[in-house]
């Protein structure tokens, strides 16, 4: 009955079984057997040599990306609704010593080099004023709409043509390349991102995300810079482990899928309600305040996303007994007023 947020979501069993095989004497910090497994599993995972990192948080991982990839004295071009910009408690700019957050437009807060471009050009190219060094978009969208490979590469060959760098905020990564049919290489990498941060706390991790550089050379200072914020942990082989166990056999991909599969459910009830389309697990509804009243009075937990406005979404192991009450339900509100 609970689609407030997948942050909320059961730890998936294998990440359990993972943990307690993990739950040994094992040499401290990044240096034990299963962090050292990172760089190659994750290589593999993704077709290219990558240099792989646990942090605890999601927005550990977003910070470190962005100080990797921006000076002080520059900026980041994300979307006015990203995550980096409305929901880090100033993160970023702290991260990066003061880099400023260049705010885009873009329907469902998905960008196309178009909207990059039209904040980039219209900053004089002088001392007076901050300059763009670097994109972050967020696949899938704090919408839940998600960029096709073609389209990040749309935004890679226009980073690459004036000089930036592009970091992908993947906190719902598994969604995106699960509604997209694509591999992660073909989203990433061979699209021309940097940096990219790897959810998998929304996806059935408890406390591991992934920084994964296809950069590697950007690597080595994130390696200072994460024990400079606090993040090094000494027992990282518990974070290390839960990465792995989602990475094998592909359960963050099945779980992304199942989600995904559930939010379909809701999308086909709600019909004209929805405000965007649903690609991933994310669900937003028109909903009026008595509307919203009447369905949490039936045991529906959500968000309200705005005025007139919810946001539903399904975790990894919601199933269609679970999720068909609250479709049943959305069904009988009727169409719009």
């Amino acid at each position: 009955m609970r689609f407030f947020s997948d942050n909320a979501a059961p730890v998936h069993p294998a990440v359990f079984a993972a943990l307690a095989e993990a739950d040994a004497l094992d040499t401290a910090y990044d240096g034990d057997r299963w962090s050292k497994r990172l760089d190659g599993r994750l290589s593999e995972l993704f077709e290219t040599s990558v240099r792989a990192l646990w942090v605890p948080t999601g927005t550990a991982a977003n910070c470190l990306a962005l100080a990797a990839l921006c000076p002080p004295y520059a900026g980041v071009i994300c979307h006015r609704d990203a995550h980096i910009q409305n929901d880090e408690g100033g993160a970023p700019e702290f991260y990066t010593h003061g880099a400023k957050l260049m705010l885009a437009e873009g329907e469902g807060a998905k960008l196309t080099p178009a909207d990059i471009a039209a904040v980039a050009d219209a900053i004089p190219n002088d001392v007076h004023r901050v300059q763009p060094h670097a994109v972050s978009i967020t696949n899938a969208t704090e919408y839940g709409l998600v960029y096709r490979p073609d389209e990040v590469v749309a935004i890679g060959d226009l980073c690459r043509a004036r000089g930036w760098r592009l970091h992908m905020d993947g906190a719902r990564f598994a969604n995106a390349v699960a509604a997209a049919g694509c591999t992660p290489a073909e989203v990433t990498w061979r699209a021309g991102v940097d940096v990219l941060s790897f959810g998998f706390v929304k996806n059935g991790g408890m406390d591991a995300e992934a920084l994964v550089f296809f950069d590697t050379g950007l690597a080595d200072a994130t390696l200072r810079r994460r024990k400079r914020a606090g993040l090094l942990l000494s027992k990282g082989r518990y974070l290390a482990a839960q990465i792995l166990a989602m990475v094998e056999d592909d359960v963050w991909l099945a779980n992304g899928r199942a989600a995904n599969a559930g939010a379909a459910l809701l999308a086909d009830a709600a019909g004209a309600r929805l405000v965007h389309p649903v690609a991933a697990n994310e669900v937003f509804l028109r909903v009026s305040a008595d509307e919203a009243a009447g369905l949490r009075a039936q045991g529906f937990d959500f968000y309200d996303w705005g005025p007139g406005e919810a946001r539903l979404v399904v975790s990894w192991n919601q199933r269609e007994a679970d999720i068909r009450p609250l479709a049943d339900a959305i069904g009988a509100l009727g169409s719009p007023s």
